[in-house]
């Protein structure tokens, strides 16, 4: 099972942290080891004292795909989730500092909570779906899939070309702003609509 995650995919994220506006999908992976046992909270690493929570809608590979036509992308899912992509945020500024990889900093064990699954037909436009992250009941982020630079069915078709897709891959497909630091002992709880679909603390 892989991780794929999506960078930079909304603009005011991109703003946000002073970054470039891609004109290109950007992509990295995460391993396995980075979601948490079930029930786990997130114990933030001794590495860092910048832990970034960045929610995403998160999307499930029903099947294996190579080269997948983007009008085509829509079979190759059909349960989606929220994760959040934790960042280690004063550690990927060192590495972007000396050109390095980010791996470090995005990829840690642990660093990829996700929530339960739900199914994409839920809902009547898989391109227009709010979502939201709490911090101790305060919202700090919402967005919009409406939103993304680039689209669900053309993030899956791109990635593709790339890296072969297999069922029970994951995408996480970038986050809204507001991202932040967390503390230990907050909560951090997501959803989507209305629906909760995620909730952990941090120690």
């Amino acid at each position: 099972m892989k991780i794929i995650c999506v960078g930079r995919n909304y603009k005011k994220h991109i703003f946000e942290l002073k970054n470039s506006v891609p004109e290109e999908i950007v992509f990295f992976l995460k391993p396995e080891t980075a979601i948490p046992q079930k029930n786990q909270p997130f114990f933030i690493p001794d590495f860092s004292n910048d832990i970034h929570h960045e929610i995403e809608l998160v999307i499930r590979i029903n099947k294996t795909g190579k080269h997948i036509q983007k009008q085509f992308s829509n079979t190759y899912y059909d349960q989606i989730t929220l994760g959040v992509d934790f960042t280690a945020r004063d550690l990927q500024q060192r590495l972007k500092e000396k050109r390095e990889p980010w791996e470090k900093a995005k990829s840690f064990d642990n660093s990829a909570p996700i929530g339960r699954l739900i199914s994409k037909d839920r809902f009547l436009d898989i391109n227009n779906i709010n979502f939201t992250l709490f911090k101790n009941k305060k919202k700090v982020q919402s967005g919009n899939t409406k939103d993304m630079i680039f689209k669900i069915d053309e993030i899956i078709s791109y990635v593709s070309e790339f890296i072969t897709l297999k069922k029970g891959d994951l995408i996480f497909t970038g986050t809204p702003d507001g991202v932040g630091k967390v503390e230990k002992e907050d909560i951090l709880e997501g959803y989507i609509e209305n629906e909760k679909i995620l909730d952990f603390k941090v120690k």
